[in-house]
């Protein structure tokens, strides 16, 4: 019942800040600049808020995004300009009057009034391309479109507001004129110069998170551009980091679902047509023939595997280690080739390990006896999108007083036990589940636990006692008498 009331009074508490941030004017956007860079799997969206106090100890500054926006948002941060510790974000949800989903971050001091600061939101879009047209030939160019709301809603008036959209080439074949925009500006309402597509400036936009704007004014905006490169999504990622002290390694072995989400491929695959876009050096954008990853500094023993077997088209590029405490000047590299190109829609799964010295990710605390482990969350790879991930750490066996630290939150933790050989109770072991991981997400999940002293030398002491027994069935046996005699009567 007590655990019930604090539950009821927190989200009474979150009730009434909502409310607050909802209605609040005690602030005004001098100025907003949305910068949306078009990619492949993810989208990355910086908006700037230049912001203008109009009370005396304004601190909870409020963020609107779109439905649209918001569900195909998977990484969001707000910050100061300049700062590189973020602000506090509470997240709100859906406000189903306003059809909006509604932020607030938290400003470290309260602000004067007519203190201007300036805020930076950042964010990462993962599906919010989509291959146009769906299928194309093996020897056509892939074009992707990418759709947006053309003003950036704040619950706030904005003085001036303007987006730039930039592709990543300047091949862009069409892009959407806003209609109805008179009553912001009196200049062209989109203007394109290179790879950037400029909406706006639009002057005098009202508060603007609410269903009266976002059903009357606000609209949808659409480019179509050509991609040169194949649109990549990890659909399942399986991370084990297996901890042993005894061989004072770390082996990270990852088991992946790659696919390339990019146009189907329209009609046959053609190897001949494939050899010659190769051999006259005008390959097919869209077609993956291989990838390069960054592996940590100091890793070796690195294998490559299928279902088949060994994959044997890949190149490694090893960094040697650096010492505890340093930052590596440069990364281990290894490019990897599927056995068959990857076309748009095709699937290819394969696993990816490597080992490394415990002592480039662990440290130790003498005063308790604690070891802390950063386990890396994934691999990265160029412009995808992991839509489901497991990162599990196995601990050594007999491990206590298991501590996580992950850099983010999950979306559910399970503890288990992982049996191995030579393990006698099997090892703790910890999972963690996430969806939608991004570049953004990359980063460390902190074990920390302690080994008793007599857990250090279960494994030694059971492989003795193997071999004990052995040795002692052995000399059994052999004074066992198994020689067939003739029976005498």
């Amino acid at each position: 019942m007590a655990a019930h009331r604090q539950l009821v009074l927190i989200f009474s508490i979150l009730c009434t800040i909502f409310a607050y941030v909802v209605a609040d004017n005690s602030f005004e956007n001098t100025a907003v600049v949305r910068t949306v860079e078009l990619a492949g799997s993810l989208v990355h969206v910086r908006t700037t808020f230049a912001v203008k106090a109009l009370e005396t100890g304004s601190m909870i500054y409020a963020f609107a995004l779109g439905r649209a926006e918001a569900e195909k948002t998977s990484f969001i941060e707000a910050r100061l300009k300049n700062q590189q510790e973020p602000l506090e974000l509470q997240h709100f949800g859906l406000n189903v009057q306003s059809d909006t989903y509604l932020y607030a971050a938290v400003l470290p001091n309260g602000l004067k009034k007519d203190e201007a600061i300036t805020v930076e939101l950042e964010t990462v879009q993962t599906h919010a391309t989509y291959p146009w047209p769906a299928a194309i030939s093996q020897k056509d160019e892939m074009s992707l479109k990418y759709e947006a709301d053309l003003f950036v809603l704040s619950p706030y008036h904005t003085a001036v507001q303007r987006t730039k959209i930039r592709a990543p080439n300047p091949k862009i074949i069409s892009y959407t004129e806003p209609k109805g925009v008179e009553a912001f500006t009196l200049d062209a309402p989109a203007t394109k110069s290179g790879v950037t597509i400029t909406y706006g400036p639009y002057h005098n936009v009202p508060a603007s998170a609410n269903a009266d704007f976002t059903a009357s004014t606000q609209q949808r905006v659409t480019v179509y551009y050509k991609h040169d490169y194949p649109v990549l999504q990890v659909t399942t990622m399986k991370r084990a980091a297996e901890i042993s002290h005894w061989g004072a390694n770390i082996n990270i072995q990852d088991d992946i679902w790659l696919h390339n989400a990019g146009p189907e491929l329209k009609g046959h695959f053609s190897r001949l047509e494939h050899q010659q876009q190769a051999y006259f050096n005008r390959p097919s954008g869209h077609v993956l023939r291989a990838v390069q990853l960054y592996l940590p500094a100091g890793v070796r023993d690195v294998y490559y595997t299928d279902i088949i077997g060994n994959v044997s088209t890949s190149s490694l590029r090893e960094a040697p280690s650096v010492p505890k405490g340093t930052r590596a000047q440069q990364s281990s590299q290894i490019e990897i080739r599927p056995r068959y190109p990857l076309m748009g829609g095709w699937n290819y799964s394969f696993t990816l390990g490597w080992d490394s010295p415990l002592r480039d990710w662990t440290a130790y605390d003498k005063r308790d006896g604690r070891y802390v482990v950063a386990v890396p969350i994934m691999t990265q790879f160029p412009d995808c999108v992991v839509e489901d991930a497991e990162v599990k750490v196995i601990l050594p066996e007999g491990a206590i007083d298991v501590e996580v630290y992950p850099p983010f939150a999950p979306l559910s933790v399970k503890t288990s036990t992982h049996k191995t050989y030579l393990d006698t109770k099997g090892r703790p072991a910890v999972s963690f589940f996430y969806k939608n991981l991004t570049d953004k997400h990359a980063g460390f999940i902190y074990v920390a636990y302690k080994v008793p002293f007599f857990e250090q030398f279960r494994k030694p002491l059971t492989i003795s006692a193997a071999i004990f027994g052995l040795f002692m069935l052995s000399s059994a046996a052999r004074r066992v008498d198994m020689r067939i005699r003739d029976k005498k009567y």
